[in-house]
């Protein structure tokens, strides 16, 4: 288990709080279901969802995240139970239905976000008290988007949530397998036209200038910490830790940069910047910033380090039209 501690502060003394690593009930996976979107920024589809009879099994949860890709979670219940490979089991089941997942989607959020799936990166997330070392390698080898969470509880008001491993790969199979149709990834009825290019068709035809600010961005916001992830949908980049913090558009003569951020609780933005929660956009976040120079981006490094910290965050960034 990693070495986390909590202390509680009172009176200038520090009491350390006992964390509870047992395995994970059924109670605290309901506890979890109903709070995933906060916790991780998945709406929650279902529970102990059923494979059919030909695949014989049991989806723990099944999700859709903030990009629109669909998620499956599944908990790790003893230290016997091999969830990964239970969960690429059922990841490949999930790219075989794709129909079923989006009828589902559709009774539970409705036709906006089911026409709104992202098939491009799905993925799977393992929720355990504790992961071996093997566990992680194995995770490193898979060309799968894959994500090891681990849990504590302290008392019944604290629960702590740690990314233990995370690794992106394809479009949910390995290597050779069946691409999937490509997606919207708004969450709303703002849907790319057949004219919008994708992320890694705009990258080659960015100007030498935007393409360098691109490179320092990426530099600057993967040195924030280990536990940032770096993850390449159809219509933009996004960054995170358990959730988005940053995402960012490509355009002919910019970088459009959102972040989770309240712009109510910023004060002025700087001259690049608008509040855009009320109006559509690629990616998520409440925050946008047109960046067309270095010294743009370094007027917006002190508001993307905010972001990363979760500071004067709403939560999930809207994305509609």
């Amino acid at each position: 288990m990693s070495d986390i501690k909590l202390f509680r502060l009172s009176s200038g003394k520090a009491t350390e709080l006992l964390g509870d690593a047992s395995d994970l009930e059924k109670p605290l996976q309901t506890l979890i279901e109903a709070n995933l979107e906060p916790l991780l920024g998945i709406r929650f589809l279902a529970t102990e969802y059923s494979t059919g009879k030909t695949h014989g099994g049991r989806i723990d949860s099944l999700g859709l995240d903030e990009n629109n890709c669909p998620v499956i979670l599944e908990y790790k219940r003893s230290v016997g139970e091999n969830v990964i490979n239970q969960g690429l089991f059922y990841l490949d089941w999930l790219m075989d239905h794709q129909a079923e997942f989006k009828l589902l989607v559709m009774d539970k959020l409705g036709n906006a976000a089911a026409d709104a799936i992202d098939w491009s990166a799905p993925r799977l997330v393992c929720i355990a008290a504790d992961f071996t070392k093997y566990d992680g390698h194995a995770v490193q080898q898979i060309n799968r988007n894959i994500e090891l969470i681990r849990y504590r509880r302290f008392g019944d008001e604290l629960l702590l949530l740690e990314l233990a491993n995370a690794t992106s790969g394809g479009n949910g199979r390995p290597t050779g397998g069946r691409a999937p149709k490509a997606a919207a990834i708004e969450a709303t009825p703002l849907k790319p036209a057949a004219r919008d290019r994708s992320f890694a068709e705009w990258l080659p035809l960015l100007p030498a200038h935007l393409a360098e600010l691109l490179s320092s961005l990426e530099d600057y916001v993967m040195s924030l910490g280990d536990d940032v992830q770096r993850k390449e949908l159809r219509l933009y980049l996004a960054f995170k830790r358990l959730k988005n913090f940053a995402t960012v558009v490509a355009q002919k003569n910019r970088l459009l940069l959102y972040l989770h951020l309240n712009p109510a609780d910023l004060g002025p933005l700087p001259a690049m910047g608008r509040d855009v929660s009320q109006q559509g956009h690629w990616g998520t976040g409440d925050v946008e910033l047109s960046l067309t120079s270095q010294a743009d981006l370094d007027t917006a490094k002190p508001l993307i380090s905010m972001s990363y910290l979760g500071r004067s965050t709403t939560g999930q960034g809207r994305s509609d039209a």
